[in-house]
């Protein structure tokens, strides 16, 4: 029996950012899901929840092991869509993967190998790689920089509330195979993105084979799901019809 336009349709793999957890992706899934299309969302190991988390702490290599496994686990033609730091283990896990006919980066960082993430800022490679660096980091983002960067924003601080330590591990593990040159990649560039990620996106987005550039802050998916959906949605059906 031939398969109908929508089961032939790929699952999004949605990744989250540093500190965050898959609830950031709940607005823009209930659009997705309103559309007909699939997702799913992983747990990164490196956005820790624990306090007394005993060393050595997960990192940025264990995080590309969950996505791997996630994208073992979906049947059929995957478009896998990473946030923020989540564009590191992306590409260290895009190059054992099978099945992905797509790679969105969503103000995120899409690195060459032998890059890490605070590396791209010039950020010295600490001494060591233990511990856990706080959402509260005046140094590098201010946590309602994820969002509108208004902290008395009422959904902005109902965001904040729940985003979490971050391994220094994380921080700095670097790439060893950049997977996104095997597979049509699309850079998206929020158009009010105050995060530091911010700073290197247009250097980010010339690497990629197409850019978009959609309204809303630096988690664009949050702010302005319809919107951020529809961009998805474009991506998806151009892949179904490969």
């Amino acid at each position: 029996m031939p398969e109908t336009a929508e089961q032939s349709r790929p699952t999004f793999l949605l990744v989250p950012g540093g500190h965050h957890g898959p609830w950031v992706y709940d607005r823009l899934r209930t659009v997705l899901d309103a559309h007909g299309w699939q997702s799913r969302t992983v747990t990164l190991r490196s956005a820790v929840r624990e306090s007394d988390a005993a060393e050595p702490l997960p990192g940025m290599y264990d995080d590309a092991e969950v996505i791997r496994a996630a994208l073992a686990e979906i049947p059929g033609p995957v478009v896998a869509v990473a946030h923020s730091y989540g564009g590191v283990p992306l590409t260290e896990a895009l190059a054992d993967a099978s099945g992905v006919v797509h790679a969105v980066y969503v103000a995120a960082y899409l690195l060459e190998a032998g890059e890490g993430m605070f590396q791209t800022h010039g950020v010295p490679v600490p001494d060591s790689l233990a511990g856990l660096r706080p959402p509260e980091n005046p140094d590098l983002n201010l946590p309602a920089a994820f969002y509108d960067g208004d902290p008395d924003s009422p959904e902005t601080k109902e965001a904040v509330a729940r985003l979490v330590p971050q391994t220094v591990r994380a921080d700095y593990e670097t790439v060893t195979r950049a997977g996104w040159h095997a597979v049509p990649t699309t850079y998206v560039v929020p158009d009010n993105d105050v995060s530091l990620t911010g700073t290197v996106a247009e250097r980010m987005a010339a690497r990629a084979d197409f850019v978009r550039r959609v309204p809303g802050h630096h988690a664009p998916f949050y702010s302005h799901p319809e919107e951020f959906a529809r961009v998805l949605m474009e991506i998806g059906e151009q892949a179904t019809a490969r």
